[in-house]
């Protein structure tokens, strides 16, 4: 099992006072091939609502369509992108901005007709990835890829779900870990009880009886993906003081998934 370090960042947990970014740093200098990939919800519902484009979710999913997707693509693969490479290079690391449509990083698919513009990943090419890795460098990943019909890509750009593209690629890539940080401690089984861990049967029977729902459906299923390709996958607590750090070195509460 390599040492890649899969985090995947969203919008809820970036701020002035989040640490994560530091984190990430702190763990190469550690030794270790950290990999982001990053959402930015909250910052494409601004923009959509600045440009007054209406937005609606099923199953925890952006519906997306023409006008939307223009707006999901500028601000994932641009402004939040490399506000975070930025942000990186600032602490010291060293870090290059991605999507899934660079390099054939991603293959994608329509997911739903009902969703519009929205696509699940079919393939993951590893190659830049891996040797951004060798060379040191922090791969930072925009859910953003193209729609392929059959062996080639297609100039049609598809909105990923970020907890989807991190837990498809910590499986292709062998990660021997997947955190999710978070705006909430762990999966909450009943009020005020949160689960420490869970087999891919419980999870499942959590999502059909409606406890786990919402964004955190598509967070559970990346981390059984990423289960599967053997990688712990924990859900933790992002706003939490140097989270990942702690995640890694074991000593941070959370929901592991295995």
């Amino acid at each position: 099992m390599s040492e890649i370090v899969v985090a995947k960042i969203g919008g809820s947990t970036l701020g002035s006072h989040d640490t994560a970014l530091a984190d990430v740093v702190e763990l190469q200098r550690k030794g270790l091939q950290p990999v982001i990939v990053h959402g930015g919800g909250a910052l494409i519902s601004e923009w959509l609502d600045s440009h007054n484009v209406s937005t609606r979710f099923e199953q925890g999913l952006r519906v997306t369509d023409e006008e939307s997707l223009r707006v999901v693509v500028a601000v994932l693969a641009g402004l939040v992108n490399k506000q975070i490479v930025a942000e990186l290079s600032s602490r010291g690391g060293r870090a290059m901005g991605l999507s899934g449509a660079d390099c054939g990083l991603l293959r994608a698919r329509p997911l739903d007709p009902k969703l519009g513009f929205v696509g699940e990943i079919t393939g993951v090419d590893t190659a830049t990835v891996d040797s951004l890795g060798e060379d040191g460098c922090i791969p930072v990943i925009a859910p953003i890829a193209p729609e392929w019909e059959g062996e080639r890509p297609s100039a049609q750009l598809l909105n990923i779900n970020a907890d989807s593209a991190a837990g498809a690629i910590a499986k292709a890539l062998g990660a021997r870990w997947l955190v999710f940080l978070t705006d909430v401690p762990g999966i909450h089984i009943v009020e005020g009880e949160i689960a420490s861990s869970l087999s891919p049967a419980e999870a499942g029977a959590l999502i059909e009886s409606g406890i786990i729902d919402g964004g955190m459906i598509p967070k559970v299923r990346a981390c059984l993906e990423a289960a599967q390709g053997g990688s712990r996958a924990i859900i933790v607590d992002g706003r939490v003081e140097h989270a990942l750090v702690r995640t890694i070195e074991g000593n941070m509460p959370g929901t592991t998934i295995a």
